[in-house]
């Protein structure tokens, strides 16, 4: 089974978004009213396997930085897809020249603690008021 990791360009709202973002629990994404087929804002990128979307990836630029947002399908949580899509998204921000990425863990995630515990363990600095922060590291030889 190969994975793969493919940029949407552009980006839309459709059924596997709706199936893995849209159905997250409250508090977890907010992108506010989207319809099928509504233009979504920053970089998507759509893991797959054997052609089954497993998850998403995405990405929002601004003064160096890349703000990053990571949705696997419950079915498939506990495979290591989350470190999947988070090393590909420091993949991309290298690629685009940027210095940190970072994610914002609001108040109103139903997991918080657990979301916060995984980012640390994987090299974020925590800042205390759910934003969580790390240098992109350089590309290895």
């Amino acid at each position: 089974m190969a994975r793969t990791w493919t940029r949407d360009s552009p980006p839309h709202w459709d059924a596997g978004r709706a199936r893995i973002v849209g159905a997250a629990p409250e508090g977890v994404f907010d992108f506010g009213p989207v319809r099928p087929g509504d233009l979504l804002p920053g970089d998507w990128w759509r893991v797959e396997e054997d052609g089954r979307v497993l998850g998403y990836g995405w990405m929002d630029r601004s003064w160096g930085e890349g703000e990053v947002l990571l949705a696997v399908s419950p079915d498939s949580k506990g495979r290591g897809l989350g470190a999947f899509i988070l090393d590909r998204l420091e993949a991309e921000a290298r690629s685009a020249g940027l210095n940190y990425i970072h994610n914002v863990v609001t108040p109103r995630h139903p997991d918080k603690e657990a979301v916060t515990r995984w980012l640390t363990s994987r090299g974020f600095t925590d800042s205390g008021d759910g934003r969580l922060r790390r240098r992109v590291k350089a590309a290895e030889s």
